[in-house]
C-alpha cells in the first residue's frame, strides 16, 4: 500500500493535548490509501488555551476537509460545529468534524459506538444487562449515550464530579426515562458489564478504578485505556475468567467509523444521521 503526498493530498488532522501516544495518524491514514483516497491524518498539539484560534485556521484551509478530536477537546469542540448529529447534542462533546461542501462543519460523537461495538466483539451482550460505568466525562457520556440506546437493562453511573455526574443522568434520563442511574460508589457487585471510562490506570500508581476483589468471573471488564495496552484491572480481569475488552480493541472498531464519516460522499452522509 503506497500513501501519495502531492498538492492534492487532502488533511483530516486529528487534534490533542497531549497527542504523543495517539494511534489514529497511522492508521486511519492506511485506511484513506486502502480505499484510494488521497488523504492524512497529522498530529496536532494545541493547548485548550490555543483551541479557539485551532479552528479559525482550520475554516480557512481549504484543503481540510475534517477534524479527528480527542483529549481534552471533545466538549469545547461542540461549539465550533455548525451542526451536530442528535448524539452529539445530547452527549455535549464531539470527536469528528468533516467539512460540506457549503463550508460548515457537521460534528458527531462516535466514541460510545465503538465502545459498546467492541464489547460485543470481545463477547459481551449489552441487551437487558446492568451496567456499571466508571466516568462520564466526554467520552463517559458517549459510551453512556450507546449503552442505553442499545438496549441495556439499567445504566449505573460512578464519577467522582458530583454536579458532572447529576447533570449526565439528567440529560441521559431525558432520552432513555427510567434506565440511568448515579451509582451511589463503584462497587461492581450484581453487575453483568464494568465499563472503565476514565484514564485510571494509565499510570503504574493509580487506585483500580473498581475494587477488584469485587469482581467475578461471570462479568465483563471493558477499558477506554491504550496505554497500558492492558490495565492492572484489564489483567485481573482475564485471571480470573472475565472476558474483557481493552483500549486498542475500542480503536480498531472506531477507525473505519471515523474515515466513512469524514469521507463518504456528501448525500450518503446526510442519509445516515440525525442532525441539529
Amino acid at each position: 500500500m503506497s500513501i501519495e503526498l502531492s498538492g492534492e493530498t487532502r488533511l483530516f488532522p486529528i487534534v490533542g493535548d497531549p497527542i504523543a501516544q495517539v494511534r489514529s495518524p497511522k492508521y486511519l491514514t492506511e485506511i484513506m490509501a486502502s480505499r484510494g483516497i488521497n488523504g492524512i491524518v497529522p498530529p496536532v498539539h494545541v493547548a485548550p488555551s490555543e483551541l479557539a484560534g485551532f479552528f479559525a485556521t482550520a475554516k480557512a484551509i481549504q484543503n481540510l476537509d475534517g477534524i479527528v478530536i480527542t483529549l481534552p477537546h471533545k466538549i469545547d469542540s461542540l461549539a465550533f460545529c455548525d451542526r451536530v448529529t442528535k448524539r452529539a447534542s445530547v452527549i455535549g462533546a464531539v470527536n469528528v468534524t468533516r467539512r460540506m461542501a457549503d463550508g460548515c462543519f457537521y460534528g458527531d460523537n462516535t466514541d460510545g459506538e465503538a465502545y459498546v461495538s467492541a464489547i460485543r466483539n470481545r463477547g459481551g451482550e449489552p441487551e437487558g444487562k446492568q451496567v456499571l460505568q466508571i466516568g462520564v466525562g466526554g467520552a463517559g457520556s458517549a459510551v453512556a449515550y450507546e449503552f442505553l440506546a442499545q438496549g441495556v437493562a439499567t445504566l449505573y453511573i460512578f464519577d467522582v464530579d458530583a454536579a458532572r455526574l447529576s447533570q449526565a443522568v439528567t440529560k441521559l434520563d431525558a432520552v432513555f426515562p427510567g434506565r440511568v442511574r448515579a451509582a451511589e460508589s463503584n462497587s461492581p457487585k450484581g453487575m453483568d458489564i464494568v465499563a472503565n471510562v476514565t484514564p485510571v490506570g494509565m499510570k503504574e500508581s493509580d487506585p483500580t478504578p473498581v475494587p477488584l476483589d469485587e469482581l467475578t468471573s461471570d462479568m465483563m471488564f471493558g477499558d477506554a485505556l491504550t496505554k497500558p495496552a492492558i490495565s492492572k484491572t484489564g489483567e485481573f480481569a482475564r485471571s480470573i475468567g472475565c472476558k474483557a475488552m481493552a483500549g486498542a480493541d475500542m480503536f480498531d472498531a472506531q477507525a473505519e467509523t471515523l474515515v466513512n464519516f469524514m469521507t463518504d460522499d456528501e448525500s450518503k452522509f446526510l442519509a445516515g444521521f440525525e442532525l441539529l
